[in-house]
């Protein structure tokens, strides 16, 4: 049974009988920190989760001996707290509002992107435990891993994190924000991914009378569109076919507290018109309900497009555009405040450095001139992921050098502007395409012999054979691979 260590990197486990998969999916989440426990079966899934700390599971849907949702069901009697995510390749709105309903906290439909796997399993490793059952069932792990202990709270993981920075812009939006944030009034919150518009929302959130309530945050691009309206309001037992069981939406959740819609743009027209009334009125309905249910909810919406650009183009409705944007806030791209960027790598240097247990680190005065002359595309996100890789492959020394950050075993060349192969403009954009690539480049690595190959990834040869007829009948092997 493959398995990591157990440290105090988060831990996650992919039940998946593809065994690719945990190959792509380990690799993955292993850069950016988080380590990987894979096996293949719902059993075997449930023997690790009673020998080892767990944080998050991730389970295929369609799987021999046990589905994804009778492990779900196991895992839910069995340690409550642990928050599980539906991965399938079956999507349809029948699976994923049986996933939500029987208690997994979000919903993964195949193909998807590798952004959107990292920000699924960044958002729930970060959440707070769930509260106990309320059926008078304890949890034999205590908590939210397996093992017999709790791993909930590791490295301060709930808490919202800093805003770091202090160019004039950031300092001026920072001293802002205490101003609205005392008032019930929407606040919208504009940029560019990775420049940190969550934390800006969080820190409204902190900073006002709410502080003490819920915090719950609804990622509206990520979900599917037929689920959208139950995941604001919820809906009731038979609603529709796959509701088994009432759901609680995210307004009934963030009752006395506040709701961050992120990505609000990508929610459809007909919803916006229910979502307007809640604002406007401070009620709705669950979906299949007859009653409106009233909440006390402030909202904070957040985009990476233009609000205002988006009705103009009739994508979004201008009456809720003006409830919304009561307080339009801008954060702005990290090339825009490269007098931060030193202040921030060491922020994220000091916040790995801690999280690892290693000494203290600054950056080689080189690395940080070209740090300073990046244009940072994918942002604060993107720094942060930098100092994180730097951080653990500088180890034990003092000082984060180039090579611990562009480290040749992750690039595709000595440029910034190409930090790895699973960044950039051109990498792959879904778990299929690293797959291919893992595939290819062990192929390259051992002269095409595809024995060799398929013992370095852990699967059969056969299995690449089939892999490649199908890349050649789509046409997305290289031509140099046709032999």
């Amino acid at each position: 049974m493959p398995s990591s260590p157990v440290s105090d990197r988060p831990q996650v486990l992919v039940v998946d009988d593809e065994r690719l998969l945990h190959n792509v999916m380990s690799r993955f989440l292993g850069r950016h920190g988080i380590d990987v426990t894979s096996c293949t079966s719902g059993p075997e899934a449930l023997d690790v989760l009673a020998e080892q700390p767990i944080d998050l599971v991730l389970s295929d849907f369609q799987m021999p001996e046990m589905d994804g949702l009778e492990l779900l069901a196991q895992i839910r009697e069995r340690y409550p707290a642990l928050p599980v995510i539906i991965i399938t390749g079956y999507a349809n709105v029948q699976h994923a509002v049986r996933a939500m309903s029987s208690g997994a906290v979000d919903y993964l439909p195949k193909p998807f992107s590798t952004d959107v796997l990292l920000e699924r399993v960044r958002r729930h490793l970060a959440a707070p435990p769930a509260p106990p059952a309320t059926n008078g069932k304890a949890s034999k792990a205590g908590g939210r891993g397996g093992a017999g202990r709790s791993r909930a709270g590791r490295g301060g993981a709930a808490s919202a994190p800093a805003f770091v920075g202090e160019h004039p812009t950031v300092v001026e939006l920072k001293a802002f924000l205490p101003r609205l944030a005392g008032s019930q009034a929407p606040v919208f919150v504009h940029g560019e991914s990775g420049t940190g518009k969550e934390v800006v929302a969080r820190l409204v959130h902190e900073q006002s009378p709410r502080a003490g309530g819920p915090f719950v945050a609804l990622n509206c691009a990520n979900l599917p569109s037929e689920l959208v309206e139950s995941h604001l309001f919820g809906h009731k037992k038979g609603a529709f076919t796959g509701a088994v069981d009432d759901m609680t939406g995210a307004f009934g959740r963030a009752d006395g507290g506040t709701l961050l819609l992120d990505e609000v743009t990508e929610v459809a027209l007909p919803v916006q018109a229910k979502l307007l009334r809640v604002l406007q009125e401070g009620e709705f309905q669950r979906v299949g309900a007859e009653k409106t249910t009233r909440v006390d909810v402030r909202v904070v919406a957040t985009s990476n497009r233009d609000l205002g650009q988006a009705v103009a183009e009739g994508l979004f409705r201008e009456d809720l555009y003006h409830r919304l944007a009561v307080f339009p806030l801008h954060v702005p791209p990290l090339r825009e405040r490269r007098s931060d960027v030193a202040l921030l790598a060491d922020h994220f240097a000091t916040q790995y450095a801690t999280q690892y247990g290693l000494p203290e680190k600054t950056l080689a005065p080189a690395l940080l001139r070209e740090f300073e002359a990046y244009h940072w595309p994918g942002n604060v996100r993107e720094l942060g992921n930098m100092l994180h890789r730097g951080v653990v492959l500088a180890a034990e020394r003092t000082t984060i050098e180039r090579e611990d950050v562009l480290n040749p075993f992750f690039s595709d060349g000595p440029s910034l502007s190409a930090p790895g192969w699973l960044d950039g403009d051109d990498a792959p954009q879904t778990l299929a395409d690293m797959e291919r690539v893992m595939i290819l480049r062990a192929l390259g690595e051992h002269d095409q012999n595809q024995e060799r190959a398929a013992e370095q990834l852990g699967i059969s040869a056969r299995t690449i054979r089939n892999k490649l007829k199908r890349y050649r009948e789509e046409g997305l092997l290289p031509e140099s691979s046709l032999g």
